[in-house]
């Protein structure tokens, strides 16, 4: 039986009462337009939309469900400041609780890869048997290479589980928090637990597509990272189809999200550098075989350490910048609010 009101394109009908016959629908979406109170567009006669400190806008008004004072959503409409201001204050309610468990899933696992690194790291064998023989490579090249592959990528893809379990208690909280909710150390690391196994299988089948990516002359890795920057919040709120949904985002919203992830990306990638290089120039003094001696060694895992605890802010900010980019997102494609999505975190 066809509906009483109009059909919206795509066969939807608008929740809530019908508009009168008269009204139309915009071409590229699903929310009715005309008479109304929530205009400042042509077809709406009524006083603009003006969002708390961001411009005037004529889209989604709150008589369809989203907030423009959301702690986490941020409108269609509300630019990069109200991205960035959502991202400033998730930061500022949760530091408390997501600083140590960032520490304790992100943090130490890292500084535990790079002391496994440098425990197996067999150069300066190399080094000096080629110095000795420059035209050979040395007899336990190959040995000493597959040790060093095996426990390197070994020891990430176990503990790539415990930073999964991390990303996924910092996502509960963040949204919890937004929603009003109580959030603990203990029930945020519970809830963690129950996701990081689905979620690390995911990022293992997303660092296969981007590592291939990059085998093929770097640019469509970049591409790939970008495009499947959304699948683990996909994942962590909607828990079908990740990857698919991460590409639609991608490609329907291109401008917007490409520039929210390029910030995040810059963030990491200024943070994580700076780190790597106080971790770099610190490691210097200790020579090319730190560990011959319990002298050096106790310095190079001090320094290690440090440069691991550096990298801290670039982890909030990941953390931060793509659950709010993916709650922007959301907004785009219909009603959604903090209380919502902290409900399908469950």
């Amino acid at each position: 039986m066809a509906p009483d009101g109009p059909v919206a394109p795509g066969g939807g009908v608008p929740a809530g009462p019908q508009p009168p016959q008269d009204w139309v629908f915009p071409p590229t979406g699903g929310y009715p337009v005309g008479a109304g109170p929530y205009g400042g567009q042509p077809w709406y006669p009524g006083a603009p939309v003006a969002y708390p400190g961001q411009p005037v806008h004529g889209w989604h008004p709150p008589a369809y469900g989203l907030d423009p004072a959301d702690p986490l959503v941020t409108p269609p409409g509300a630019g990069v400041n109200g991205w960035f201001n959502r991202c400033v204050g998730a930061v500022r309610r949760g530091w408390r609780l997501l600083l140590p468990i960032l520490l304790l899933t992100q943090v130490l696992p890292a500084a535990v890869v790079s002391v496994l690194s440098l425990v197996v790291d067999p150069t300066a064998r190399w080094d000096q048997a080629m110095a000795e023989e420059p035209t050979t490579l040395p007899d336990t090249f190959v040995t000493d290479l597959g040790v060093m592959l095996s426990v390197v990528l070994g020891s990430a893809l176990v503990f790539g589980l415990v930073q999964s379990l991390g990303w996924a208690a910092g996502t509960w909280v963040v949204t919890r928090q937004a929603a009003g909710e109580s959030v603990s150390m203990g029930a945020a690391l519970s809830h963690g637990a129950r996701r990081a196994l689905g979620l690390w299988g995911w990022t293992l089948l997303m660092s296969v597509i981007i590592g291939l990516g990059v085998c093929f002359c770097v640019i469509p890795g970049i591409y790939f990272a970008f495009a499947l920057s959304m699948a683990g919040p996909v994942y962590l709120f909607e828990r079908q189809h990740p990857i698919g949904r991460s590409f639609r985002m991608f490609h329907d919203r291109l401008g917007l999200l490409l520039g929210r992830v390029a910030l995040v990306a810059a963030a990491v990638i200024i943070g994580g550098g700076a780190a790597g290089m106080v971790e770099g120039i610190g490691t210097l003094p200790f020579g090319t075989t730190p560990l011959d001696s319990p002298g050096t060694a106790v310095g190079v895992l001090v320094v290690t350490l440090l440069g691991a605890v550096l990298a801290l802010p670039t982890h909030l900010a990941q953390l931060v910048g793509l659950v709010v980019t993916y709650a922007e997102q959301r907004a785009h494609e219909g009603p959604v609010d903090s209380a919502r999505l902290a409900g399908e975190l469950g």
